[in-house]
């Protein structure tokens, strides 16, 4: 589904400063696979995003998605940011569209499609409410199914639990996880959270500090569905103090 060839990113700043961001990343990602990525703050997680989004363009080596080079946004991927990013004189419902829109398509037809996504994340009843008649995780969730409602087939997710409340979060990644075995999108989602990497991953890609290189890559057996009494098992313990050793290691 998504690979990246030996791909550096190098960034010059408005001082004319030199900043290495990711150094020779070589990563397969497999088709409906759901990879979180950990490392030290500033390692290039986010900038992995956009280079497989198109957002930027890497400074060497190349990104494919299913074989085809990545070298301008396209249609088929959903974004999901650490803030919920939603119109606030936009209902649930139009907020959820706002991206069929922006595509250029016929938000009519796909309304039943948004209303689908709103209940199956648990927001029935609310497609007519506003961004500021929702908590925090009612309007994360907004946010979920707006990435969703065109039907790519990749998700992007850049710490979009980071903001919330400990007991929100938990939460949040149960509910993750049960949108994804429904819909079986690949997804790529970064975290600072090692407890949140190993209770969502099929694979944990841990990153050293910048500039950014694949350390390890850490396969997660644990059974699915998931939930979050798996932490307080030894098998993800075990998985959570390796990948901390790797983070502290580098």
């Amino acid at each position: 589904m998504i690979e990246f060839a030996d791909v550096s990113k190098t960034y010059s700043t408005k001082r004319g400063e030199t900043v290495h961001a990711l150094d020779s990343i070589n990563l397969h990602v497999r088709e409906n696979e759901f990879i979180t990525l950990v490392g030290p703050s500033g390692c290039g997680k986010s900038t992995l995003l956009k280079l497989v989004s198109g957002l930027v363009p890497p400074s060497s080596g190349e990104v494919r998605v299913r074989g085809q080079k990545v070298e301008e946004p396209f249609p088929d991927v959903g974004f999901v940011f650490q803030q919920p990013v939603l119109l606030p004189w936009r209902t649930v419902l139009d907020n959820v569209l706002f991206s069929i829109e922006m595509l250029g398509q016929n938000p009519k037809a796909a309304r039943q499609r948004a209303l689908e996504l709103l209940e199956l994340a648990g927001l029935k009843g609310f497609e007519n409410k506003y961004p500021r008649e929702l908590s925090g995780g009612m309007q994360q969730r907004v946010s979920i199914c707006r990435a969703l409602v065109h039907e790519p087939s990749l998700l992007l997710m850049d710490e979009p639990f980071g903001a919330l409340d400990a007991l929100t979060r938990e939460e949040m990644s149960i509910e993750l996880l049960r949108i994804w075995e429904q819909t079986r999108k690949t997804i790529l989602f970064v975290t600072h959270s090692i407890s949140e990497a190993v209770l969502l991953a099929d694979r944990v890609v841990v990153m050293s500090a910048r500039p950014g290189r694949v350390v390890k890559i850490v396969p997660i057996d644990l059974p699915r569905p998931r939930s979050a009494d798996m932490e307080f098992e030894a098998a993800f313990r075990e998985y959570h103090e390796e990948i901390r050793r790797l983070i502290f290691a580098n």
